[in-house]
């Protein structure tokens, strides 16, 4: 049994985050096999970037299981990337970090 997974992101480096977050969590049995890429969507569409999950498993029961899994860690990832907003990282610090646990202070 075999199915491919496309989940369109808005930006390459979004697409990059999710399939670096997923990639580490391996398959439980030997009976299924997956892949990760990241691909450019084709022209005619809008510019996203699609993140690609190519399955292969033994039985179509086996094949169900692991992209159920797959979806559920999906959805974490999509919701903590929806919670942090990719700008949030990029802009200025506008609060202070003063007492943030786990912070030292570095002389500059």
């Amino acid at each position: 049994m075999f199915r491919t997974l496309e989940i369109p992101f808005p930006t390459p480096h979004l697409a990059t985050a999710a399939l670096r977050a997923l990639s580490v969590d391996e398959e439980l049995s030997p009976l299924v096999r997956r892949s990760f890429s990241v691909v450019a969507s084709p022209s005619d569409s809008d510019s996203q970037t699609i993140f690609r999950i190519d399955y292969a498993a033994t039985t179509n029961r086996m094949l169900r299981v692991a992209v159920n899994g797959f979806f559920e860690s999906l959805g974490v990832v999509i919701s903590v990337m929806k919670d942090l907003d990719t700008d949030v990282l990029d802009g200025p610090v506008m609060e202070s970090l003063e007492k943030v646990q786990g912070l030292q202070n570095v002389a500059v």
